[in-house]
């Protein structure tokens, strides 16, 4: 009787048989015990194990194997340096040069530290290329050798540059590369006291695959520049770009590996910019620089408050002046609203440079709290100069302002306000009155009314009024009077 039994294997059969897929093959040349590691392509997020969307980017299809050593197999060898106690270590070599910027050195915590690295990050064309030029200028007029690396722009380009704002100086240093190993044959050819990297982005290793602005490349080329740095005691600042959102373009791991991380801001129709860090190890992180951007360059705005106030011969109903904290910096800013009749079936809610969120919410505690009727009105909200107001110190200055408006009735000329307000009415204190009101006071402003309860006192010769609700607070601004 013929057997019946099928062979198993698939050859025996008569049937095709596929080969290994790659990911088998890896898989069995890594052996047991040597588990795969996978990473995303975009920002550098690891896994264990291969997944079709990366955990922290949330972007399909970019997570591929990583090749790596085993983990834990790292044998210990002889230190370069002996341990010592703390006390005894010099802080000298962190000691700070300043850059003759002095917004700058500000933001920094006194000026450029030998061996660090800084990342300054903006959008394109907020004047991140001018304004570091400008500190190269100034850092090679004070016998300092700077060298100037460009690789978005070339050579000429940037000449002109520093033609037009006054930045030619024999000790600066220019160059237009986009590899890296040309990069640091520059470094040791010229041995700067500060490196100018005019993108991280563009700047390739033939080490690395990859395109230019990928993780890989990011990594190396920041790696190499910061082991460069630390070994030399040379200063250097890497320009990063920045995605739709805002963040810094490129991996995660770039903003820890550096020292200082700044953002450059501004609105692009708008001459203000401020200079924010994020991360700083060398000073705090509270402190906000304040820049002009004009046709001869980029100049520190020591008093940035003047920009963000109208003058009016004549109160004007519908505004608002009270102080904003950018940092530990105050400025002082002019809220201006606008209520009119509406012909439309939904009236229009229109805001410039605030919280359109927060500018809803103060209507509708208006409208709800204080029966004031919007509903069928336009309202537009905006600021002066181009400032934008995001912190909830401001709700108090922009519901009197629409208040002001409504009821065609002006505040002070010589009065700021200053609160947080709250869903139920209520007027809520916030943090640093007291440099609120001394600026505000500098700027010759007597009256203020803020948050009951606040214990800073105020400078001398200023009448402060503390209310506890948007009901006091109008009737101490004369809003609630009848007309």
């Amino acid at each position: 009787m013929p057997s019946t039994h099928t062979p198993r294997d698939p050859a025996a059969r008569g049937l095709s048989v596929a080969p290994p897929t790659l990911r088998s093959m890896t898989s069995s040349a890594r052996g047991p015990g040597k588990a795969a590691q996978f990473g995303c392509s975009e920002c550098g997020w690891t896994s264990l194990k291969w997944v079709g969307r990366c955990g922290e980017c949330q972007t399909w299809g970019t997570v591929t194997e990583l090749g790596g050593p085993p983990v834990g197999q790292t044998p210990a060898r002889a230190v370069t340096t002996a341990a010592r106690p703390i006390a005894e270590i010099e802080a000298t070599a962190a000691a700070s040069w300043p850059t003759g910027v002095d917004e700058l050195d500000r933001v920094l915590g006194g000026g450029l530290v030998g061996g660090s690295v800084v990342l300054l990050a903006g959008e394109p064309g907020v004047g991140k290329s001018t304004l570091l030029l400008d500190v190269a200028s100034r850092a090679a007029s004070s016998a300092h050798t700077v060298l100037y690396i460009t690789g978005e722009e070339s050579a000429a380009q940037v000449r002109l540059r520093a033609e037009r704002i006054g930045a030619l100086r024999p000790r600066l240093l220019l160059a237009a590369e986009t590899d890296l190993g040309a990069v640091l044959g520059h470094v040791e050819a010229t041995g700067p006291d500060l490196l100018v990297l005019d993108s991280v982005q563009t700047v390739v290793s033939e080490a690395v695959d990859g395109s230019a602005g990928g993780v890989a490349q990011v990594r190396e080329v920041a790696a190499s520049l910061i082991r460069v740095a630390k070994t030399r005691g040379m200063a250097t600042v890497l320009v990063g770009h920045v995605t739709k959102d805002g963040a810094i373009a490129g991996p995660r791991a770039l903003e820890h590996l550096v020292d200082v991380v700044c953002q450059f801001e501004g609105e692009r129709h708008s001459r203000l910019r401020l200079l924010r860090s994020t991360k700083n190890r060398y000073g705090a992180t509270d402190e906000v620089g304040c820049f002009e951007l004009s046709d001869a360059g980029i100049v520190g705005l020591p008093d940035p408050s003047g920009l963000f106030l109208s003058r009016h011969a004549e109160p004007v109903a519908g505004a608002a002046v009270t102080v904003t904290l950018e940092g530990r910096r105050p400025l002082v800013a002019e809220v201006q609203t606008l209520v009119s009749a509406s012909p439309l079936p939904t009236p229009r809610r229109a805001t410039s440079g605030l919280d359109s969120s927060r500018v809803a919410m103060a209507l509708a505690v208006l409208e709800r709290r204080l029966g004031l009727k919007l509903a069928g009105r336009d309202v537009y909200v905006s600021t002066v100069g181009g400032v934008r107001l995001a912190e909830p110190a401001t709700d108090l200055a922009i519901a009197l302002a629409v208040a002001s408006s409504a009821t065609e009735r002006p505040l002070p000329p010589d009065a700021v306000v200053i609160g947080e307000v709250g869903l139920a009415g209520e007027v809520r204190r916030v943090s640093g009155v007291g440099r609120r009101l001394a600026e505000a006071g500098r700027l010759g402003f007597r009256r203020a009314l803020i948050p009951a309860g606040t214990t800073d006192a105020a400078p001398e010769g200023m009448a402060v009024y503390e209310v506890s609700d948007l009901v006091g607070a109008l009737d101490h601004a004369g809003l609630l009077s009848p007309t």
